[in-house]
């Protein structure tokens, strides 16, 4: 935009960038701590049951070792499988009404655990618990989406999703506390055990969180209670000119000779310097207002199960996922084997898992605000899993030392738990980043939401994690970490590999548009409908087709609406992935 000679495009500029400031100001201060303790509730009710076993849960309740085990197995193989139905019913209901319902239900059920005495019992509740948890994170992360744009939102989703780790101190400290406080009284039985009194704790505080969030939560953008009549416009208009800065990110064959690889960086500082009248006429021409937490459409349905990235990226993030997975559970019990604390030193073992979250946290945030910096996703992600393939190296190749030479051990045991530390530290950067990924490539709130509950598959590696870390590994569970390394290379070739395949397909449709008119490259923008015929034929175009007969069964619409031959979003030739 050129500064008309009275300058009144510098002042326009200079005060939507100070309703930015509050806006982003106020998001950042208000919504998103509120939901980084909603995540933090379902990190906890997800992963006390390893703090309750460090103090003798199962002997207890008179369940054996590996009941625990195929529990928490359970509980990772519902939490998985609904997560695409959750994140669906999620869209539908919004929200608001769907998220604290789901909270306040299990954490009654966190609470049930108090009174386990069967092996049954707990597989009902840990699967119940699966099922309320299974649309949580996709859902809440989608619904931040319609507040935060593309490069501003890596560093929030790793504040809310690094609650995680969060949840591994505060579930370590909370344990450590309540253990010391409450030690086990063998002699008497009718007492509290303290893995009763942490269950308690756990459950209500959730549900009271729950409780605050039909008040505080807001259904969008332009209705948020916490922002003036201004916020309101500029926060909806912000993420329609943000939404649509990727449509423009390649020009026709006038246009291309000054054309540069970082465009997206430029349309993000530009942001600022649009237009309200800019921003109603993006409106015009998406199909769906990405500021709504409702809608579902059998087009957005179609379009996220036939995208190969994301099933590409569900592989990657199922191997990247099994240290997470398994240490957000059992790290506690992990512990104690590499360090050979004594089993009956519960609190010890819990205060010991700490540190290894503290710098999960600390890596996951520094690599976030990295990422959004230099607007890279796949990068950040590479070097995170190759501080935890180092750490897991030092893990499996460093010898425990031998029982007649003390000092000797107590070194190695040293240097493990350093390992341990860095290991742990590399493992909660990879997830974050590929839904940061998902999220500023996927226009459609819909489609978004669709792939973000697919990608949720991811924690069936929690269902392999429960598996591996079964007590007949312990203590030092030297084959699990083995098959972990291999596990966590493999995503790393993948995750490279699927960088490069990107690249390519960048430069594939940056040579398509060069041949194409203006005309042709407005029609592909506002319609998907620019000269390439799609093909329907082929192992992908029968794979979409038959796709599309059960998307319309199920939805009651016909074939050829659900699959028009029109391109959405990503699909479009004029949509550039940023990487």
């Amino acid at each position: 935009m050129v500064p008309n000679d009275d300058g009144t495009s510098d002042m326009k500029h200079e005060e939507n960038a100070k309703i930015d400031a509050r806006v982003v100001h106020k998001l950042d201060f208000i919504l998103l701590p509120f939901l980084s303790i909603f995540f933090l509730a379902s990190s906890l009710d997800r992963s006390n049951v390893g703090n309750a076993e460090s103090a003798n849960f199962t002997e207890d309740a008179g369940l054996a070792p590996q009941d625990l085990n195929t529990s928490v197995a359970i509980f990772f193989a519902v939490f998985v499988s609904l997560q695409p139905l959750g994140a669906a019913l999620g869209r539908n209901y919004g929200m608001v009404k769907f998220v604290p319902s789901c909270m306040i239900v299990w954490g009654f059920c966190t609470t049930l655990h108090i009174w386990v005495q069967t092996k049954w019992q707990l597989i009902l509740l840990r699967t119940i618990i699966g099922i309320l948890e299974a649309g949580f994170y996709p859902v809440t992360v989608s619904y931040m989406s319609m507040f935060y744009t593309r490069y501003e939102f890596a560093k929030r989703l790793s504040i809310f999703y690094g609650q995680s780790a969060v949840a591994g101190v505060v579930g370590g400290l909370l344990s450590y506390g309540v253990f010391s406080i409450f030690p086990a009284s063998p002699a008497d039985p009718t007492a509290w055990r303290p893995w009763q009194v942490l269950f308690c704790i756990e459950g209500f505080l959730t549900i009271v969180i729950a409780l605050s969030g039909f008040f505080f939560l807001p259904y969008g953008p332009e209705d948020a209670w916490f922002f003036s009549k201004e916020e309101q416009k500029w926060a909806g208009e912000r993420i329609l000119l943000d939404r649509a800065s990727p449509a423009t990110a390649i020009s026709h064959k006038h246009d291309t000779e000054d054309h540069d690889d970082n465009e997206d960086s430029e349309q993000a500082t530009n942001l600022l310097r649009r237009t309200s009248t800019a921003a109603a006429s993006i409106r015009t021409h998406i199909s769906e207002n990405p500021t709504t937490s409702t809608g579902l459409t059998s087009q957005d349905v179609l379009s996220a199960l036939t995208s190969w990235q994301l099933w590409w990226l569900l592989l990657c993030n199922i191997l990247s996922a099994i240290p997470v997975s398994s240490f957000s559970v059992f790290l506690p019990l992990i512990v104690r084997g590499l360090t050979g604390a004594s089993p009956s030193s519960a609190s010890l073992s819990n205060l010991l898992s700490v540190p290894p979250f503290i710098t999960g946290a600390i890596v996951l945030f520094s690599f976030a605000i990295y990422s959004d910096r230099t607007q890279a996703r796949l990068k950040p992600i590479l070097y995170g899993l190759a501080i935890l393939l180092a750490g897991l190296t030092g893990v499996v190749m460093l010898p425990h030392g031998s029982k007649n030479n003390p000092e000797q051990q107590h070194t190695y045991i040293t240097l493990r738990y350093i390992a341990l530390c860095i290991m742990v530290s590399g493992s909660f950067v990879a997830s974050p980043l590929t839904v940061t990924w998902i999220s500023t490539n996927t226009l459609s709130p819909g489609k978004r939401a669709i792939m973000l509950g697919i990608n949720g598959w991811g924690n069936f590696a929690g269902v392999i994690g429960a598996q591996l870390f079964s007590p007949k590994y312990g203590p030092d569970y030297v084959l699990p970490f083995f098959i972990t390394l291999g596990s966590v290379g493999l995503s790393f070739v993948g995750f490279g590999v699927f960088r490069n395949l990107i690249v390519a397909e960048n430069a594939k449709r940056a040579r398509m548009m060069v041949e194409w008119t203006e005309e042709e490259v407005e029609a592909e923008q506002n319609e998907g409908v620019g000269p390439l015929v799609n093909d329907r034929g082929g192992v992908r175009g029968w794979i979409r087709r038959g796709v599309a007969v059960v998307v319309a069964a199920v939805m009651k619409e016909g074939v050829d609406f659900v699959d028009d031959g029109a391109r959405r979003g990503d699909e479009k030739m004029s949509f550039m992935y940023s990487l």
